[in-house]
């Protein structure tokens, strides 16, 4: 779309660059001085050429060397085509084609978002017309409609700006609330895969206890602890957990372990594949522990992810009670 625009915008400012050239060729009357006249129009033409289709990378703004070569045709111009003529022949409509052109390459200086530099121009060029026209002749013939060009030109520039970064804005926006809605919806997965894990979980453990009338078996009430103490590792540390360390956990459990899951997002940030390493590593450290309590915490903290102790009963000092300390590390040694 904004290829399309300044494809369209290019064209017609070439266009009537071409038609003010035409202009002022079309002589009624020879210079006095053709060759300034002529010089003037080559002058013109290489200035808007320039300021049209010169461009820096990736920026609509006007290059520098642009700029300054229009802010030199606009002084230049105007003098060389009035100096080219008698005085009674400058306002003669093939004499005043420079305020057009001139009017032409400030609004151009402008949507190439330069307008400093095309204020200047038509400044110079109202300065210009009144000192060799006149400023009243000057208005009359055609120094009104340069100004409403250029100040046309200012506006669109600054709509068409606002609109680009309304429209930006609400592309953000549309952006966020889609990453939102994203997010909305894989919790929604995951609070439905733990609901029916909590039923797969509790649900036979229930189903026994009312069919028993709340009278278990040691065995039944064992596992009645093992389920309850899953569905709070699914609720505190689900990011933590794996089969192998679910599977780890309940064995630890069934040897008389107490075993708490902390997670405080020490997992956030750590990509998928880190993940599962470490997973897979807290899995083997509870393979192995021995401890009467085991405290398993992913607490933020820019190195260590996820920390295991355990602790033995009958310690004499808290220090002594600790028989295990594993840490995970965010990245991979």
């Amino acid at each position: 779309m904004r290829r399309t625009v300044r494809s369209m915008t290019t064209a017609l400012a070439l266009g009537f660059a071409l038609y003010f050239a035409a202009r002022a060729i079309w002589w009624i009357e020879q210079p006095t001085a053709p060759l300034l006249m002529v010089a003037a129009i080559g002058l013109y033409l290489a200035a808007v050429l320039t300021a049209v289709l010169t461009s820096s990378a990736g920026s609509v703004r006007m290059p520098v060397g642009a700029a300054v070569f229009a802010l030199v045709a606009s002084a230049v111009v105007p003098a060389f085509a009035s100096i080219a003529l008698e005085r009674e022949m400058r306002s003669a409509p093939f004499a005043t084609w420079y305020i057009g052109a001139i009017g032409l390459l400030a609004v151009v200086c402008v949507v190439r978002r330069n307008p400093i530099v095309g204020w200047v121009s038509l400044g110079i060029l109202i300065t210009a017309a009144s000192a060799y026209l006149g400023i009243g002749n000057a208005f009359e013939l055609g120094l009104v409609g340069s100004i409403t060009w250029v100040v046309v030109a200012q506006l669109l520039v600054l709509f068409w700006d606002r609109a680009v970064r309304d429209t930006e804005r609400l592309a953000d926006v549309q952006r966020a609330v889609s990453a939102w809605h994203a997010t909305q919806l894989v919790r929604q997965r995951e609070r439905r895969v733990r609901a029916q894990r909590a039923l797969a979980i509790a649900g036979p453990v229930l189903s026994r206890t009312v069919a028993a009338h709340g009278e278990l078996t040691p065995e039944e009430k064992l596992e009645a602890r093992l389920a309850e103490g899953t569905m709070r590792d699914e609720l505190r540390g689900a990011v933590l957990l794996n089969d192998a360390v679910r599977q780890a956990i309940s064995d630890a459990r069934r040897n008389g372990t107490v075993v708490t899951v902390f997670d405080e997002g020490g997992l956030d940030g750590v990509d998928e594949d880190r993940r599962s390493e470490i997973r897979d590593e807290l899995a083997t450290v509870l393979a192995s522990v021995h401890s009467n309590r085991v405290i398993i915490r992913a607490g933020r903290d820019d190195e260590i992810a996820v920390t295991v102790v355990g602790r033995a009963a009958g310690g004499a000092h808290d220090d002594d009670a600790v028989d295990l300390w594993h840490e995970i590390r965010r990245t991979a040694d």
